[in-house]
Formats: structure tokens, sequence, C-alpha cells
């Protein structure tokens, strides 16, 4: 009985110390990346956009300039409800980052879709792939109070 009590032992301890090895050589997995708000500032221009940070993985980016009224829409989805102009006439030019047709639409700071973003940290949208609720954080809904400021302001 100890003939095969010993082998089956050693070969548990073998492949336990085989498996801690593997593990501890593999890379570690990286972490799948999170979507969310962010707020850029070029000059003249805030940036509100809910993608992967750094990156262009966007679903949607608002823009305005300081003083006016009206932000600018792009991406994947818009915002549900919201009473959007289209900024071309024509047929929309093809998207650089995502190979697509690139939708550009303006809309109203006033607009109800915005003023909940702007109050509630929520925003419904809507796209190709269905509706979704963007919801914020509570660091998120800073940022997006930053920017609503920000387009509010008259500075340049």
């Amino acid at each position: 009985m100890l003939k095969f009590i010993l082998p089956a032992i050693a070969a548990l301890g073998l492949t336990a110390f085989a498996a801690q090895s593997y593990s501890s050589d593999a890379e570690p997995m990286a972490a799948a990346p999170v979507m969310g708000w962010h707020l850029s500032h070029e000059p003249g221009m805030a940036k509100l956009a809910y993608g992967v940070e750094h990156s262009d993985q966007l679903a949607l980016m608002l823009t305005c300039e300081a003083g006016r009224s009206t932000a600018t829409v792009y991406g994947e989805v818009q915002p549900k409800a919201a009473r959007l102009t289209q900024t071309s006439l024509g047929p929309a030019e093809l998207d650089p980052l995502s190979g697509g047709d690139a939708l550009e639409t303006r809309v109203s700071l006033r607009d109800p879709a915005l003023e909940t973003l702007a109050r509630r940290g929520k925003l419904e949208v809507q796209g190709e792939a269905g509706d979704f609720l963007l919801e914020a954080s509570p660091d998120e809904r800073r940022l997006i109070g930053e920017f609503f400021a920000y387009c509010a302001s008259a500075r340049v």
C-alpha cells in the first residue's frame, strides 16, 4: 500500500508546484476597459465624452464653446428624446476613427435630455444596438457639472 500512496502524494505535490509556477510566470490578465464620463479642454472648447479614457473608444461626445447655447454631439449613440439638429444637409463624412459614418448633431444646452444629465447624472441614449441609460458616478457628476458651467460661461 505504501508503494501506491507515496507516488500518489509525490504526483499531487508536483502538480501543485507546477500550477503555482505556471500562475506566477503567467502575465496578469488585463482588466476590461471601463467606460465612463471624461472631461477635457482644448483652447476655447470643452469636451465631455462617454467612453474609455485616453482612447478612441467613445460612445458619445459633447463639445461646446464657452458662452454658446448649444453643444455638438458626436458618436455611435445620440441622446434619446433630445431635439437634435443635423449639422450637415448631405451624407455624413466617413469617420476616420471608427471607419463608419460619423453622426454629428447639435442640441440646445437647455434640452430636457441634457438638463437631466446636468442635474441627475443620467442620459438616455439610442443607437443601432438599442436604447441605454448612461449613468454617472459622483466624481463623474462633478465633471459633468464643470462641463455645463464652462459652456454657460462667457470666457474664451
